[in-house]
């Protein structure tokens, strides 16, 4: 998968998902943070599945019907916590991250807002 990590992931997580064969693009290690709106319309113009630690996005793909190519939001897991669970989710929720699916994480609890829910794919 094409995946773009935000810059409040922890930088650590692009080894190992390099390891598991996705095309991983950190934005930390650009020059500067181009913001949210950026980020994410470089996500989907690219088919990069989004994973952010940031609930602003939700608000850009839900309220404000901005299109993107999937997001992983990773709600209060510890760095060393965050390459697994991405691994395990793209795993088990890819076909639904790459319809354009949103999915939440967080300790003990996934929730995933499926692509009809979103604009771009309804």
């Amino acid at each position: 998968m094409k995946i773009l990590l935000d810059t409040c992931v922890w930088g650590g997580v692009v080894d190992p998902l390099k390891a598991a064969g996705h095309d991983v693009i950190w934005a930390g290690d650009w020059p500067t943070d181009p913001g949210d709106y950026e980020i994410l319309s470089m996500a989907h113009q690219e088919g990069r599945i989004l994973i952010t630690l940031d609930k602003d996005f939700g608000e850009l793909a839900v309220v404000r019907e901005q299109a993107h190519a999937g997001i992983i939001r990773l709600v209060v897991l510890p760095a060393s916590q965050q390459a697994p669970t991405c691994l395990m989710v793209m795993n088990r929720y890819g076909t639904e991250l790459q319809s354009g699916a949103i999915v939440t994480v967080e300790p003990g609890r996934v929730r995933v807002r499926p692509a009809a829910s979103n604009p771009e794919f309804s």
